[in-house]
């Protein structure tokens, strides 16, 4: 049976309408997803589809929290609270241990630590937990020569920005996030979601690999030391799937600055909308240096845990590099291994967001965000 296709599109954007429903029509039957766009500031993209979704269902958007995580860093360093050339050290004495002590913010920032996971791992309540993340690498001698390399932090990096956020401001991330960004506009985008809200969590299935997916996988199987492993904790066992880890309320409840955030499509497009537009009559949240300087590449060429081609700005990935190269230059955003994505692109004035249920294999935006983000953008320079 076909979908049935919710929601409204602005005059100009049906293309938009079509290509999400010629990609939902050929879903399995239990597609749900959600995708939402503004053109400075303006929402013109607000569709859904699946039993029981609506616009204001919630989804763990894994990495896509790390946009929020990193638009809290812009913004005290846009205030002077944060400095991007300071080394972590001034802020946090602690981090200078096992030869860390000479990093600054900006590297820190833009994925070159080393410090990607920790020797024993992290228990299931660790990973949850932010502080407890902290304090663990804070011993924890780099994979690399801090500054020299780069490889993605996947689920410690907003740990790791978080304990400098809390020991600049005496306040946790998530909670200047909540008061400087999700609350002002009533964003359904969550780091720390209240149980309230919990009945409309929309929980995650995973993906079965294809034929040839699945062949790769056996070729080349990830080993038990890797960097990749430590980088996703994998190296240890009892700690729970990627699945597990959206699925726990622990993680749902304190909403860990890495992997941890709950949206809707509407709240990813509609943070990064005011991040650079005007929206309901308040001024963009980051100012035009600013938006350049946290959209400018900071690392790029290999990924040393990814082992492929990555494009890093100031906490954000660098979309155009990295997902869309018909983007305009300094667009910033992060997607998410369930499939989520979510970016701004301050040329276009365009800010995008899309969420689904099942998570997309092998991980990051899930495929589909390749022809849904061309007819956006398209249609956007078209108005």
């Amino acid at each position: 049976m076909t979908q049935e296709i919710h929601g409204t599109v602005a005059d100009g954007f049906e293309a938009v309408r079509e290509e999400f429903a010629a990609f939902v029509a050929g879903e399995l039957p239990d597609y749900e997803g959600q995708l939402c766009a503004y053109v400075h500031g303006r929402r013109v993209v607000d569709l859904w589809a699946g039993d029981g979704v609506g616009a204001d269902s919630l989804y763990g958007v894994y990495s896509s929290t790390k946009g929020a995580a990193h638009l809290v860093v812009a913004l005290l360093v846009q205030d002077g609270t944060l400095e991007l050339d300071r080394k972590v050290t001034y802020y946090w004495p602690e981090f200078a241990a096992e030869g860390k002590g000479a990093l600054t913010l900006r590297d820190l920032l833009a994925h070159r630590a080393g410090l990607i996971g920790a020797d024993a791992g992290f228990s299931a309540a660790e990973m949850a937990d932010d502080r407890a993340i902290a304090e663990r690498l804070a011993d924890q001698k780099p994979f690399w020569r801090p500054g020299t390399a780069f490889g993605y932090h996947a689920l410690v990096i907003g740990a790791l920005t978080g304990e400098v956020v809390r020991r600049a401001t005496g306040r946790t991330l998530q909670e200047v996030y909540e008061e400087r960004v999700r609350a002002p506009y009533g964003l359904d985008f969550h780091l720390g979601l209240p149980m309230a809200l919990e009945p409309r969590f929309r929980s995650v299935q995973p993906m079965v690999p294809t034929p040839v997916q699945q062949a790769a996988l056996d070729e080349a199987p990830a080993g038990p030391h890797t960097l990749a492993s430590i980088a996703f904790n994998t190296h240890v066992a009892g700690t729970g799937s990627l699945v597990d880890y959206a699925n726990s309320r622990t993680v749902r409840a304190k909403g860990p600055a890495s992997a941890g955030g709950v949206a809707a499509a509407r709240g990813l497009a509609g943070m990064y909308a005011a991040t650079i537009s005007e929206v309901d009559g308040r001024t963009p949240l980051l100012k035009p240096d600013t938006i350049a300087e946290v959209g400018q590449i900071h690392s790029v060429g290999y990924d040393l845990v990814a082992r492929t081609h990555k494009s890093y700005g100031l906490g954000f990935q660098a979309t155009a590099d990295t997902w869309y190269p018909f983007l305009g230059a300094g667009a910033f955003g992060h997607s998410g291994a369930g499939g989520s994505q979510a970016f701004a692109d301050p040329r276009s004035g365009l800010a995008y967001g899309y969420t689904r249920r099942r998570l997309a294999f092998p991980g990051g935006a899930a495929p589909e965000n390749d022809r849904l983000v061309k007819a956006v953008h398209a249609a956007a320079l078209r108005g």
